[in-house]
């Protein structure tokens, strides 16, 4: 099985009640996509960092293997989430995918 953690910051320029609604967004988005896309196995999305974070908003997701967490990369409904709700809004993503 394959983790894929991401972290974002949000853009600067957003207020904190858009900020708020867009990791909303995030957490609806790509939570909705359980069950849509294969060998996705678990997606969680946290938004409640503690003020000492530096980071907005955390992607926790398991796939059953790496190819799994390429073919969700570009897939379609996956896509469709990154660029409507993530992608406009961040300013910053680090990743780390590895093996469990």
């Amino acid at each position: 099985m394959v983790k894929h953690v991401i972290l974002w910051q949000l853009k600067d320029e957003l207020s904190a009640e858009e900020k708020e609604n867009v990791k909303a967004g995030i957490k609806e988005g790509l939570e909705s996509l359980k069950g849509k896309i294969p060998g996705l196995m678990e997606i969680q999305v946290n938004m409640n960092g503690l003020a000492s974070s530096n980071a907005d908003v955390m992607l926790d997701s398991l796939f059953e293997d790496e190819a799994a967490l390429k073919a969700y990369a570009v897939h379609p409904e996956h896509v469709a989430v990154a660029d409507g709700k993530v992608r406009p809004y961040t300013k910053n993503r680090v990743c780390l995918d590895y093996e469990v």
